[in-house]
């Protein structure tokens, strides 16, 4: 059996290709100078380890023994795992996409040794198919011309990179921001609306949590309807689809088609954490409990397959898996997730299989109709089909458990278990704004392990530096700004989760790292990498709002409130600077940055704070009235204990003053700590944040 470099390497991904015949390196130094000392162009191929594309091209391509020797002949091949290191995934996606029109995973990108890219795609298939050029035929072609006709090569890498260098940049800022940027942000998503399945644009449909993000914060700042009945229409109809896993929780990353049924299964930490949020926030406005039971569906999904021993969050599981256990190397998409007929009615009684089928949307033959590659043949995707009786539902909730147990003698799906800072801030996020809501305490507990694994692993409390990745007793790669900017949020909803002025302190001198790594001092915004890396041909500074909101979108927003607990100027500066630095972004096209918008909508806002000042029995009340309120541009402080009001004396020494009301819990409503007269009732205060 061949053996390359990964096998040195933590990540799941890399690790799956540790016995190619491709002689890889990782993303180091060693492969650089093997690059330059022999001459010889890069290779990049990067993916991650539950992409279905980059397993097909692995076992096409790099399990093939001549593709091998011409990848290891001509070129240095070299894999990256896009999770660990977005930094150098971001640069090159830029130049696939603006190269070719689009992008995806797995990017194959061909650079010279000093890692400029000349030629790019995503998934080669071996030979001619697909309208795509044959792999092998493509590596002979680019491996003549770098021989044959190296000047133009090199001419064509350095004028794309100029070209990437003037595209990264944000442009000159807008001459000032209004409210018409949000409202031109609302009707690009009106006009994109799916009315009948809910979704913005056309299959495939990707659920994209930022804009749900944007919607609900603006329904809450113009009582525009529409833009709450959009969001909430589309959570009910992704909700009910097979993109969620009715029997165990959580989705699944996109639907294929435009009504949620056929999902692409593989299972990302990111979607669950910032999906539970929309659900969590939709609830609070609405108070439809199946908005809150799909959220607690995906925090008992989380909880139960993707957390750790330690308390750390898992960073995805695989679309495929075994087919049949006799055959581990036959593995199909989704096998883990779909049933046959005949599978139900084997695990249940008759009155519970005829009631699960219908309701389902399960047939004898299967019920997935357009099955190109035929993955699903004679299959079921599970789906809300039909409602049930009140009569029926107790027989569906015991069939589901039912089938849940069943489901567990199917290969479970491959789980990559890395541990990745942002993604656990975001997730850690998700628990403490869980544990608010729906008042359960398990939502904090897991929130706060969660942040102690990180906290003790991750971070340098003396140099005050994150680290990005943990896997197998290994934490590596100095964080990014997404790292910084999720981490310090979530300790942010800790703190306003349990008061504890620890997690805010800690909030804030992280809130103060970001600023001094990735801050733009002359120009404003922040770079998604610090100043220095010798193998990084771009610094760039992301704004889209894609599938994980961007580092400068959640920076800000973190900026803006961090100032609005503590009144530190200097967060306010440079929040309003980034805002300045983006603001041709907002303005040029407001839908590509749904989370940036939301975060310009919280300055057109007051900055709201509500100060519960008593015991922590005494102020519950109070508490809970807060919670009940969907107040995204208002901060939470407490005040029960001598010790809180010393430590948050030193951000506001107004603070100080605030006092119970003659023996009882006194809530302080206040914008920018003028406050109104204190108020000892709920309804008074819940009169006050109407």
């Amino acid at each position: 059996m061949h053996t390359n470099r990964l096998a040195r390497e933590k990540s799941p991904y890399l690790l799956q290709h540790a016995h190619n015949p491709v002689d890889w390196y990782a993303w180091d130094e060693e492969a650089f100078a093997k690059a330059r000392s022999e001459d010889k162009p890069i290779f990049l191929s990067i993916g991650y380890s539950t992409c279905h594309w980059c397993h097909v091209m692995e076992h096409e391509s790099f399990e093939n023994e001549g593709v091998a020797a011409v990848l290891n002949r001509d070129f240095v091949p070299i894999k990256v795992d896009r999770e660990e290191r977005p930094d150098v995934d971001r640069i090159y996606m830029l130049f696939v996409q603006a190269t070719t029109g689009s992008g995806g995973w797995p990017m194959s990108v061909w650079l010279t040794p000093d890692l400029k890219p000349f030629y790019g795609g995503t998934y080669f298939p071996p030979d001619n198919r697909y309208g795509r050029p044959g792999f092998l035929t493509l590596l002979e072609h680019l491996a003549k011309a770098w021989n044959q006709d190296r000047g133009r090569v090199l001419e064509s890498a350095a004028d794309v990179v100029g070209q990437l260098k003037r595209h990264a940049d944000a442009g000159p800022a807008a001459e000032s921001l209004d409210r018409s940027v949000l409202d031109s942000g609302f009707f690009t998503f009106r006009r994109m609306f799916d009315s009948k399945w809910g979704g913005f644009g056309n299959a495939p449909k990707f659920p994209r949590p930022a804009v749900f993000h944007f919607l609900l914060r603006y329904y809450d700042w113009g009582k525009n309807t529409e833009a709450l009945e959009m969001t909430v229409h589309t959570l009910r109809e992704m909700s009910r689809g097979g993109m969620n896993d009715q029997l165990g929780g959580g989705f699944h990353r996109y639907s294929v088609d435009e009504r949620w049924f056929v999902p692409h299964f593989e299972k990302m930490l990111y979607d669950q954490a910032q999906l539970a949020i929309s659900y969590l926030e939709a609830f609070q406005i609405t108070t439809q409990p199946e908005l809150a039971q799909t959220a607690r569906d995906i925090f008992e999904y989380v909880l139960r397959d993707m957390t750790s021993p330690e308390g750390g969050f898992y960073s995805a599981e695989d679309a495929d898996s075994v087919i049949d256990p006799a055959d581990p190397k036959h593995k199909g998409e989704g096998a883990f997730y779909i049933w046959t007929a005949a599978e139900i009615d084997a695990a249940l009684d008759p009155e519970s299989a005829r009631i699960v089928k219908a309701h389902y949307g399960v047939r004898e033959g299967g019920n997935v109709d357009h099955d190109p590659h035929g993955e699903f043949g004679g299959k079921n995707i599970l789906f809300e089909d039909k409602p049930i009786s009140d009569e029926e539902r107790p027989l569906l909730a015991a069939a589901k458990i039912k089938l849940f147990e069943a489901r567990k003698t199917h290969v479970r799906p491959g789980l990559d278990d890395k541990i990745l800072t942002s993604w656990n801030g975001m997730m850690i996020s998700a628990f403490a704004k869980g544990a608010q809501i729906l008042g359960d305490s398990r939502y904090a507990h897991a929130a706060l392990r969660s942040a102690t694994f990180i906290l003790q692993t991750m971070f340098d409390p003396e140099t005050v530096v994150l680290k990005r990745r943990y896997r197998d007793g290994d934490a590596a790669i100095d964080g990014f700004l997404d790292d910084y900017a999720w981490f310090a949020t979530a300790l942010a909803d800790i703190y306003e989760t349990t008061f504890e002025t620890y997690y805010l302190e800690l909030a804030v001198q992280l809130a103060g790292r970001m600023c001094e790594l990735f801050e733009d001092a002359e120009s404003g915004g922040f770079f998604a990498t610090t100043e220095g890396g010798a193998d990084l041909v771009l610094r760039l500074k992301e704004d889209y709002d894609g599938a994980e909101p961007s580092g400068n979108s959640v920076a800000i927003a973190l900026l803006l409130r961090l100032h609005a607990i503590t009144g530190r100027e200097a967060f306010l500066e440079s929040a309003g600077k980034a805002l300045a630095a983006l603001s041709s972004r907002l303005t040029s096209s407001p839908a590509g940055v749904p989370q940036l918008m939301s975060a310009y909508l919280t300055t057109l806002s007051p900055h709201r704070q509500v100060v519960l000042a008593g015991t922590a029995p005494g102020i519950a009340p109070l508490l809970q009235s807060v919670r009940g309120h969907f107040l995204p541009s208002t901060v939470t402080i407490a005040i029960t204990s001598q010790d809180q009001r010393e430590d948050l004396g030193r951000y506001q020494p107004q603070l100080t003053d605030m006092q119970p009301m003659d023996g009882k819990a006194a809530a302080f409503v206040c914008e920018n700590f003028a406050c109104q007269l204190p108020v000892t009732e709920v309804a008074d205060l819940d009169r006050l944040l109407e």
